[in-house]
């Protein structure tokens, strides 16, 4: 049913007249466009199958070259994606990830609340190099957080509220944050850049992104957990044993590994680099895949160990060709064509209103979406030409709708990957879920939009 659906929206639209001042073959790359968007929303197949058909059929018909919709394979931005996942492969297979979260517990955690930033922190430090926040969220805290909620005796049901529903919903809330945080946190913010320097013609870099993040994130990473500790108490505050928990766990673990030793340089060291870039010159995916040649030249990875990462290529496949077909809707001239259609409605609105009114439709719109990157495919490159349009400056626009492509996971249940999984442990009732995640969601736009854009402006961005 869900397949009929999506090719009956793609026929329904290719066969509409085509607009004045829009090529035909324009118009006909946007219903395939249309088509696959909904088909990421539905998924009547695999993210990447539903990929897969599109561009076969934009070269079978005769909309692209077959060189044309193959071109987003050839963007570095791919790369840097897949070598990121690599990245994250290595703190899972070395246990790096485990160590540091259990080492932030050890030192800071005897309350629920320091708990809570404790994971948060160890999420934030992690997510640099780990751009599938469900594998950072789902394959490295998840399990801590659940093993610290059995510990404390709270399982899902009556004795849920004692301590692990207050630690599931602040786990899931941080690692909203921190996949805002960096263009390699989260698998479609290496997409925003590219879509911000084909639609705006801005060049948002691996430490412009984490600059701009920087001081509005480490307030929302402070606030949150707070404000869930005030308004979501769990009945436990006290929480010593969860130092000798950790300690009890690094016992378990042993000593630093020479794996781990390594990973740990080549991530302190990729940091560097993707920081300094302004001065080194050296590209973003240049550098995460000399890291990852570092990691197999040492053996920390395998090659048998890059061909099972399936995320990686997974994603190598969906994204690739959703960058074909995005990149050559803004050459037809498409994106343009409907900018200027809709800012010429909003004639006469000031630029702030326009771009707040813009944002909130935004940020809200994920109710409807299950996916961070269908959200982002489908309304990210129109919106942003849209507000630049009607006058708002370029840079504010890309970092906020880059920013709020990340923050909006905190609204439900079906968000985003790592929502299933939390909500999945029964902790956090649906209603409750929703509540939370909308005050979330509220704290984070004024957090991101008030404090962020002054901070942006000291930044001299816009």
């Amino acid at each position: 049913m869900h397949g009929l659906l999506t090719v009956a929206v793609g026929i329904i639209i290719w066969f509409l007249p085509v607009p004045a001042g829009i090529k035909p073959h324009a118009w006909h790359l946007f219903a395939v466009f249309v088509a696959t968007i909904l088909g990421f929303i539905l998924q009547p197949l695999p993210i990447g199958s539903v990929a897969f058909v599109s561009i076969t059929f934009t070269a079978l018909a005769g909309i692209l070259k077959p060189a044309q919709a193959l071109s987003g394979f050839s963007n570095t931005i791919i790369w840097l994606i897949v070598a990121s996942f690599l990245f994250a492969k290595g703190f899972i297979k070395t246990g790096l990830g485990r160590r540091i979260s259990y080492l932030i517990i050890r030192a800071i955690g005897d309350s629920t609340l320091k708990i809570g930033y404790a994971l948060v922190l160890s999420d934030f430090l992690i997510s640099p190099a780990t751009p599938s926040n469900t594998a950072r969220a789902g394959g490295i805290i998840f399990p801590i957080a659940r093993s610290l909620a059995a510990a404390f005796d709270s399982e899902p049901g009556v004795s849920a509220r004692r301590f692990g529903a207050y630690l599931m919903q602040t786990v899931y809330q941080g690692n909203t944050i921190t996949s805002a945080m960096f263009m390699t946190s989260m698998a479609g913010n290496p997409l925003i850049a590219l879509l911000a320097a084909k639609t705006l013609h801005i060049n948002i870099s691996w430490g412009l992104w984490a600059a701009a993040a920087i001081v509005p994130g480490v307030i929302s990473m402070l606030v949150v957990p707070y404000f869930l500790f005030k308004f979501y108490p769990p009945e436990i505050t006290k929480a010593p044993q969860a130092k000798e928990l950790a300690a009890q766990e690094l016992a378990k673990i042993g000593p630093v590994s020479l794996g781990e030793k390594i990973v740990g340089l080549v991530f302190v060291g990729a940091l560097i680099l993707w920081s300094t870039s302004d001065f080194t010159k050296l590209d973003a995916t240049v550098v995460a895949m000399l890291g990852v040649s570092v990691m197999m030249l040492t053996k920390v990875l395998e090659w048998k160990d890059v061909l099972e990462e399936k995320g990686a290529w997974d994603t190598l496949i969906w994204m690739g060709s959703l960058m074909g077909l995005a990149d050559y809707l803004g050459k037809l001239g498409f994106i343009s064509w409907f900018a200027k259609g809709v800012s010429a409605s909003m004639v006469g609105i000031p630029w702030f209103q326009a771009f707040v009114a813009l944002l909130l439709i935004y940020m809200y719109a994920h109710y409807g979406f299950a996916s961070l990157v269908a959200h982002i495919t489908a309304m990210y490159a129109a919106f942003a030409a849209v507000a630049v349009a009607a006058g708002a400056p370029p840079f504010l626009v890309a970092l906020a709708l880059a920013f709020m492509s990340n923050l909006c996971m905190s609204l439900t249940h079906y968000a985003a990957g790592p929502a299933p999984i939390y909500f999945g442990a029964g902790y956090v009732e649906q209603g409750t879920w929703w509540k939370l995640g909308l005050a979330v969601s509220i704290i984070n736009m004024v957090i991101w939009l008030g404090l962020g854009s002054i901070w942006w402006k000291v930044l001299g961005l816009w």
